[in-house]
């Protein structure tokens, strides 16, 4: 017998032990009592036509904003996904007949009956796919959602509309889609990133020691958290930032006043206002408390400090870890100024691109978003020269972080380590035929880590030239523009951070992104 004929007789014996496994789930299944389940499962399957129960949840998810927020925006991509291929690719190629209407008693049978191709089962992936998604930015979230997926999967068979082989593949191929999500917009597995512990630092109970320096019109506008960081740490000196007054200066003044040694220096506000208060804790040589109240709280996400009671924690009995802050020497041939940086640094388009997406993000998350704002700032812009890697190049952007982002050859998201000692540097070639159509394309492809215009390195120290003098932003602020610039790891802080695997904080562990419903009213940022 030839090869071919071997592999047909293979295929015929797998197609028959399939149709048996798929005549022994109906004819069980069809054999069960009637009762109030029936009407149910009819209800229930006929809600997630069209994806319309997904869409709901989704809806109901992303009210509460945070991890489930970006659960149902995952969600909703992943079931458009899987959508797609079980319905208009896999129904296309595969023709299956569904089970004969007789096979199943008449009060559960579903009316229409569906026409088009029983293999996959399109209500079976998109089930799956959300369910899958949601688990992946939110466990907790998931032990709710997967039931209800579970449910609308088992209902197709129920009703009679599917074969069980036609719901076991359309789950697969919606958990598949879902997880393949995760190469376009990377899964942060940690609430924290790595850094080192720093065992010395001193205890600053109740604030003791500490002057924290508060910007009152960072995030929620119609919140002031001065008053709830006074009465959390009562011993410390709480001072407000003013209009006209540089918080640099307010902050050196204060400390010139106190009568006691300043221990410690705070800052309660958003990225811009934590990376003038670590330039002069870097420069007095003293830890640094970060307080979460600004709008995205960049830096203190990857330090993995999300609510006051974890500062009181950290700073009460001195846990705190060591963190790198980069430097930008900038100006020209003549004059060459210094800033500080916790997060990120951008020339050329970036700029635009950063306030595109923080202007997007909270309603689409943050992938989604740069991803939009990517393709709109590249139709704009107009590429810049830069002297880099002992040549000049043409580029569209050139982006350098404070450590290394994850994942790397895609988009920055997320640092996983804050005390490496290196730069990350990223950049958009724009010097080759097509540049931008071919990024674009690339980052659809989730390949533009392999792509030609893209490029990225890690180094200790990075300096850049230009042609003519251009804008500068750093930590999502443009402040200035330069011709002469040097990037390098300025120094490290010692920043506290409450040590999760400490046994005192058993009882107050994180919860899974975010801001704990129980904490008292004086601990919670609205």
């Amino acid at each position: 017998m030839s090869s071919l004929g071997h592999v047909s007789g293979w295929a015929r014996r797998r197609f028959q032990r399939i149709g048996r496994f798929d005549r022994a789930v109906g004819g069980a299944v069809a054999e069960l009592p009637a009762s109030r389940v029936d009407t149910g499962l009819l209800r229930l399957t006929g809600s997630a036509d069209h994806s319309v129960l997904w869409m709901a949840c989704a809806g109901l998810l992303a009210a509460r904003g945070g991890a489930t927020r970006r659960a149902a925006l995952r969600g909703v991509l992943s079931v458009a996904g899987a959508s797609f291929v079980a319905n208009i690719v896999l129904k296309s190629v595969f023709a299956r007949r569904r089970p004969a209407a007789e096979l199943m008693p008449e009060y559960r049978r579903l009316s229409p009956a569906p026409s088009s191709s029983s293999f996959p089962s399109g209500h079976s992936a998109s089930a799956a796919a959300f369910a899958t998604a949601v688990a992946m930015e939110s466990p907790r979230t998931a032990l709710a959602v997967a039931p209800l997926a579970a449910a609308v999967v088992y209902s197709r068979v129920h009703t009679g509309v599917h074969w069980g082989s036609d719901v076991l593949v359309g789950a697969a191929v919606g958990s598949g889609i879902a997880l393949a999500t995760r190469r376009w917009w990377p899964v942060r597995e940690s609430d924290e990133a790595q850094a080192r512990l720093v065992r010395e630092a001193p205890v600053l109970a109740e604030g003791k020691g500490l002057v924290v320096i508060v910007n009152p019109v960072s995030g929620d506008a119609n919140y002031d958290p001065t008053d709830d960081i006074a009465a959390a740490l009562p011993a410390a000196v709480v001072l407000r930032t003013q209009p006209d007054v540089d918080c640099t200066e307010l902050l050196e003044h204060a400390i010139a006043e106190q009568p006691e040694p300043v221990v410690a220096l705070g800052v309660a506000g958003g990225d811009g206002t934590v990376a003038a208060v670590a330039a002069v804790a870097l420069r007095f040589e003293l830890p640094l408390v970060v307080i979460p109240t600004g709008t995205l709280n960049h830096f203190a996400r990857d330090l993995g400090v999300y609510d006051l009671l974890e500062v009181v924690d950290a700073t009460g009995v001195g846990e705190a870890v060591a963190v790198d802050i980069a430097g930008v020497e900038y100006g020209d041939a003549t004059e060459m100024r210094t800033r500080h940086l916790i997060n990120t640094f951008s020339l050329g388009s970036y700029p635009d691109l950063v306030r595109l997406r923080e202007e997007w993000q909270p309603r689409w998350g943050k992938w989604p978003a740069f991803a939009a704002a990517l393709v709109v700032t590249l139709r704009r812009a107009e590429p810049i020269e830069i002297y880099l890697d002992d040549h000049w190049q043409r580029v569209w952007f050139l982006f350098v972080g404070n450590g290394p982002y994850h994942p790397h050859g895609a988009v920055p998201a997320f640092r996983d380590r804050l005390d490496s000692g290196l730069l990350d540097i990223r950049w958009l070639r724009a010097d080759l035929r097509w540049s931008r159509t071919r990024a674009v394309i690339a980052l659809l492809l989730a390949a533009i880590g392999h792509s030609r215009v893209y490029g990225e390195r890690q180094l200790p120290e990075l300096f850049v030239y230009l042609p003519r003098a251009e804008s500068l932003a750093a930590d999502g602020e443009v402040f200035g523009s330069a011709t002469h610039l040097r990037f390098t790891v300025a120094g490290q802080l010692t920043v506290y951070r409450r040590d999760e695997s400490n046994p005192l904080w058993v009882n107050r562990a994180r919860p899974h992104h975010r801001r704990a419903p129980w904490l008292p009213e004086m601990f919670r940022f609205r």
